[in-house]
Order: structure tokens, then C-alpha cells, then sequence
């Protein structure tokens, strides 16, 4: 007898949700020692949800890390690469943590949510590792730093359709709430921070809640009309379309920010120093040693991550560090990254030892109108 692919492995987490995954007969698989929906259903049918109307996710295994205190924003301009300290209260912004090398140890989003508070919210797999360097750069400023993750549910309401569908449950200003902006209101009679940030390529909210209100918010979500509830295969293939990077592939210890064309998010002429700012400025002076793409496949066989790149003469050229087939484009996509000097025609990827045909396109592979 096959073992059952929802049974909870001894070392993995649940969310404040899992009993709602259970019952909707989610396949969970454990991602980032955590057991997750993977998908309901079907992936691609959630997948378009998204793209059409409004999708509904679990994040509850993301972390959020607290730093409070009059050099809190002092502490993150030294920990980040970001400038962080003139944020408005209400503002969030996309950053990293890197090493003294420059390499990534984790993306970020950073809200500043008062004065002297910001939330950081980290990427599961590297919770304890963020919040571990964040409380080691933060000595010698006056602030505080506390993992607070256990004590927040997260639920992703993506989509179009998501600003009417949220307005139905709050009265909250959403049609002034700039995109990377954050405000605390009530949503369904539940005290919540309202994020207008997400992962997908739509618009749409992230909904930070106290763990034991999360069953509730999301039960009232979900039984809205055109609401779907969707997974982390979903959640992949549509911040893959969006040409959004996923560490672990395109952002590893080993990558730095401007390998993956995102360099701008690195501020050297900030005025204070910070952790990886020698090697990132003389980085910054010379040509990256490899160079992030997007690959649309000619034929219907899509690159995964690990498969080789190689040019015309089969030489390895590259690595795709994403790929899947794309529901919004029909074809197979990927991401890859490509040695210095390649020239980006003839290029085809090596799957299963069969050299498929690609064409290097620019990324984002989709933005909405």
C-alpha cells in the first residue's frame, strides 16, 4: 500500500490552517518544514483564478521579525542593502540580507508600521537565519529584535477581482492604499494589517492576523463568490510568469543581487555602511559574472530547474534555475541563468539528454494591464 501524501512527516510544521486544508482535500507536501497545500484541485484552474478573478493563499509559514526602538531604522540600513530608515509609516519595500560576500541570504519585504516599529517578513526556510543576523547587526543601536511569527496567521488574496471582493468585508480605504503600502483595520470583524503586496503578478492583498483569527478570516474569504482557494504549484508558476525570483533558485547564498538583475535594490550612496557593502560596490564596477533570463520553449517539453543550457554546438552554457509550462501563455517558460559572453541565439536547453530550442525573451514574461 502507498503511503498516504498528506500524512504529516514527524519534523513538519502546520499552520494555523491546516485543518482547513484537510477538510478542502488539499494535497500537502512539506515545503520549508512546513506541510502546505500544494494544490486543491487543479493547479492550472487555480492558476487562472488568479489571473481572472481572485485566488486565496495560505503564507502562514512566512516569518515576521519585529525590530522596535529608536535605532530600529538605523539597525536595518546596516543590515540591509536597503535604505530603510526614510520609509513613511505605511510604506513597505522589497530588500535583501546579505552576507559580508554579497551574497543573498534571504529577499525581503520590510513594513514600517510606526515610528519606532517595523515588521520584516522573511522567506520560511530562512526565518531563523534572518532573524539570527538581524539581532547580531542590530548590537550597538538601540533596538530590539523579536521573531513573532508563531503568533501570525498570513492569507494572499491575488487577483483583479481582489480590492472588490476584500471591500466586501471591511471598510477600510482600499482605494487609497498604494501598492507596497500597509494599514491596520478590521476585515470581517477581525483585527488585521492589510498589505497591498503579493507574489503572483496581480494585484491583490496580503492579510497579517493574529494565529487564532486566521480560520475565521480565511472561512469568510473563501465563501465569497469567485473566490478559489490555491496552492504553492500556483503560487510558482504565477510569480514564474511574473519573472518574480524564488530563493533557493534564482537567489541562493552563492548569488548576489546584481547577478540577478537586481541590482537596483542595492543603495550604495546610503550614508551609513552596511553588511556586504565592499563587495557589492566593487561588483557594482564590473560585469556580472553571469546574467539572469527568461527562455520561452519552441516545443511543448518545458525546462525544469538544474537542466543544462547549451549552445547550438551543445556546449553548457547556462542553468535554468525555474521553469514549468505557462497556463497564461500556453507555451513552456523558464529562468536561467547564462554564462558572461554568451550570445543569446541557437540556444536550446537539454532535457533528458534531447536539446530543445529556447528563445531568450526579457523579463517579465507577463505584467497586467
Amino acid at each position: 500500500m502507498s503511503a498516504d501524501p498528506n500524512a504529516k512527516t514527524p519534523s513538519a510544521k502546520t499552520t494555523p490552517l491546516h485543518d482547513v486544508h484537510t477538510d478542502l482535500g488539499a494535497h500537502l507536501v512539506d515545503f520549508a518544514g512546513y506541510l502546505m497545500p500544494l494544490r486543491y484541485a487543479s493547479e492550472t484552474a487555480e492558476h487562472r483564478a488568479v489571473r481572472t478573478g481572485a485566488g486565496l493563499f495560505d503564507l502562514s509559514h512566512m516569518g515576521e521579525i519585529f525590530l522596535s526602538g529608536p535605532g530600529a531604522g538605523e539597525a536595518l540600513d546596516h543590515a540591509l542593502v536597503g535604505n530603510l530608515s526614510p520609509m513613511k509609516v505605511g510604506k513597505a519595500r522589497y530588500t535583501m540580507i546579505c552576507a559580508p560576500d554579497g551574497g543573498v541570504l534571504d529577499d525581503l519585504i520590510v513594513y514600517r508600521l510606526a515610528d519606532e516599529t517595523w515588521m520584516v517578513v522573511a522567506n520560511a526556510a530562512n526565518a531563523d537565519v534572518v532573524h539570527d543576523a538581524l539581532a547580531e547587526r542590530a548590537r550597538g543601536f538601540d533596538a530590539a529584535v523579536e521573531d513573532r511569527s508563531a503568533a501570525y496567521g498570513l492569507v494572499a488574496l491575488q487577483g483583479p477581482n481582489a480590492q472588490e471582493t476584500l471591500a466586501r468585508f471591511t471598510g477600510a480605504p482600499l482605494d487609497g492604499l498604494a501598492y507596497y503600502s500597509v494599514l491596520a483595520d478590521r476585515v470581517a470583524g477581525i483585527d488585521v494589517l492589510v498589505a497591498r503586496t503579493g507574489y503572483t503578478g496581480e494585484d491583490g492583498f496580503e492579510l497579517f492576523v493574529d494565529a487564532g483569527d486566521a480560520v475565521r478570516l480565511w472561512r469568510e474569504l473563501a465563501a465569497a463568490d469567485g473566490v478559489v482557494p490555491c496552492g504553492l504549484a500556483a503560487r510558482d508558476s504565477l510569480r514564474l510568469e511574473a519573472g518574480m525570483p524564488l530563493y533557493g533558485n534564482e537567489l541562493t547564498a552563492e548569488t548576489t543581487p546584481f547577478e540577478a538583475g537586481l541590482g537596483r535594490v542595492v543603495k550604495l550612496d546610503k550614508p551609513v555602511d552596511f553588511v556586504g557593502k565592499s563587495a557589492l560596490a566593487a561588483q557594482a564596477q564590473t560585469p556580472a559574472g553571469r546574467r539572469l533570463v527568461g527562455l520561452v520553449a519552441r516545443g511543448r517539453r518545458a525546462p525544469r530547474k538544474g537542466y543544462a543550457v547549451v549552445t547550438s554546438d551543445g556546449a553548457p552554457c547556462g542553468v535554468v534555475t525555474s521553469g514549468a509550462p505557462s497556463p497564461t501563455l500556453g507555451k513552456p517558460i523558464a529562468m536561467a541563468y547564462l554564462d558572461t559572453g554568451v550570445e543569446e541565439s541557437g540556444l536550446a536547453v537539454d532535457v533528458r539528454g534531447r536539446a530543445e530550442p529556447v528563445d531568450v525573451v526579457a523579463l517579465p514574461f507577463y505584467k497586467r494591464s
